[in-house]
Order: structure tokens, then C-alpha cells, then sequence
């Protein structure tokens, strides 16, 4: 269904994702706003791998309510607020996305709406 684009021509992904990914004509886009790790209870585990977890989770049920999954991901934009979270973000991730894996960017900021806020994940989906 999708096209993952890799060429030879360049440097190969650093981790498991796509250097880009070519959605044919026809195929629905779902954009899905930045995904924090929260509990619908407010509660915010202290874990990165963990918060990563609720963002995947978060982003599924989004894609669920257009009759899409996580394996309708064409991009994804994620972000740690240190360097020392760029690991438990990357395992969950490679847990969750098969190879080809969808395209990807990883950037570490300094911070999000509330402090206990580590992880943010945003996604771009296609079916």
C-alpha cells in the first residue's frame, strides 16, 4: 500500500524508520495533534518509556475513530525533553513499528506545557 523510500544515495536511517514514505492517490490522511503521556485520569507516570507508551496509545484510539491503527502511521514526529529519554522513546517505538518503518523525526526540547511532561508524539496516518 505504501511506498518506503530509502535511497541508495544517502546515508541509511540512523534507527528503524523510512527517509520518506509515498502514499498513493485515493488513501485518507489522519493527522493527529501532539500526544502527551497522560492518563485520561490526569495521572502522569514519571517513566519516559512508560508516557511514550500512553502517546502510542493515545494516537491508536485516535486512528481508531477514523477506522485506522498504528500500522496506518506514515510519520511520525516525537519529542523527549533530554537526551536520556531518547532510548526508552526509540524501544517503544521499534516495539509498536515493524520494518518498513514509517518516517520519522526525534528532536529533544526543553520542555512542555507541564513539567512532568517527557515525551510528546505527534502522527500522520493514511488509509
Amino acid at each position: 500500500m505504501f511506498k518506503f523510500l530509502t535511497p541508495k544515495t544517502i546515508k541509511p536511517p540512523f534507527a528503524r524508520y523510512s527517509h520518506g514514505v509515498e502514499v498513493p492517490a485515493g488513501k485518507r490522511l489522519v493527522l493527529c495533534s501532539g500526544q502527551l503521556g497522560i492518563r485520561p485520569d490526569d495521572l502522569v507516570p514519571d517513566d519516559p518509556g512508560e508516557q511514550a507508551n500512553l502517546c502510542f496509545a493515545n494516537i491508536a484510539a485516535i486512528l481508531g475513530e477514523a477506522g485506522l491503527e498504528l500500522s496506518n502511521v506514515v510519520r511520525i514526529n516525537a519529542y523527549v525533553t533530554d537526551r536520556a529519554y531518547l532510548r526508552a522513546y526509540m524501544d517503544v517505538r521499534d516495539k509498536l513499528f515493524a520494518d518498513p518503518a514509517p518516517a520519522s523525526t526525534l528532536m529533544i526540547v526543553s520542555g512542555f506545557a507541564r513539567p512532568e511532561f517527557k515525551v510528546e508524539i505527534e502522527a500522520i496516518a493514511a488509509g
